[in-house]
């Protein structure tokens, strides 16, 4: 099983045991808390619940299945947008686009006055959990392996006050709408966002329907970073190919 991060709880995120920092008492491994002992069974039944809350990390909002995802997000009233439309909200009523795909994604193109707080980044550490990681993402073909953002809200919360509008946007989009296909729409991490922001106060938050790839299909206004490719078609070809790779980084992040 692949290792869950959390927004509530920064001190989750540990792939080891969450352990007393007091050097003295030395905490019973979760084989040694199977054996036998002489105190009752209800202290003992205490003990081996309490072993397995340290090593298994609690299940973050972002984790979610998508079918309770998508009913807080239909009960918060929270409206997909297609990408014309988004830009008419950004000029004329003040709405910011939350950019949520990785920094360096937003860094090859994004719409001007954008605001960038990835949900997901790059596994940053090679504890055996996280190399593990990293072999299922390699397994699957994607060698840049990501992890949910501990500081996902915290960031928001520092650019954005909860009376902010906002559009949430990444790659490919998603969509709450059901069709023969796919009866509950699907995911995605702009959805996973839009998510957590309602289900922390946020209250005018809005989905871009289509993802920035249909932004820069249909040749809305993009700034490039310094460095990066200004050629709208490479940036729109670059786009498609990682559109390619939501579905299958979306499962693994899930993966508890």
């Amino acid at each position: 099983m692949l290792a869950a991060t959390s927004f509530i709880n920064p001190s989750l995120l540990s792939s080891s045991p969450a352990f007393s920092s007091d050097p003295t008492p030395i905490p019973p491994s979760p084989a040694a808390a199977l054996r036998p002992r002489s105190f009752p069974r209800s202290a003992a039944a205490r003990t081996l619940q309490l072993t397995c809350a340290a090593t298994k990390p609690a299940k973050s909002p972002a984790e979610e299945d998508w079918k309770t995802k998508r009913e807080l997000l239909l009960q918060k009233r929270v409206r997909s947008v297609d990408v014309k439309e988004a830009l008419r909200l950004q000029k004329e009523n003040n709405f910011v686009i939350l950019d949520v795909r990785p920094e360096a994604e937003y860094k090859e193109g994004h719409p001007p006055g954008a605001i960038n707080v990835q949900i997901y980044r790059l596994i940053k550490e090679w504890t055996a959990w996280d190399i593990a990681r990293r072999a299922a993402f390699a397994f699957f073909g994607i060698f840049s392996g990501t992890e949910e953002n501990p500081e996902f809200l915290q960031s928001v919360e520092s650019k954005l006050g909860k009376d902010a509008k906002i559009i949430v946007a990444c790659s490919s989009g998603g969509t709450m709408r059901p069709s023969q296909n796919l009866p509950e729409g699907q995911q995605s991490r702009s959805l996973i966002a839009a998510y957590v922001l309602v289900l922390n106060g946020y209250n005018n938050v809005f989905h871009l329907d289509g993802g920035l790839y249909s932004w820069f299909k249909e040749g809305l206004p993009a700034v490039v970073e310094e460095e990066q490719s200004d050629n709208i078609n490479v940036l729109i070809a670059s786009q498609k190919e990682k559109k390619k790779k939501i579905y299958r980084s979306s499962l693994l992040n899930q993966i508890s």
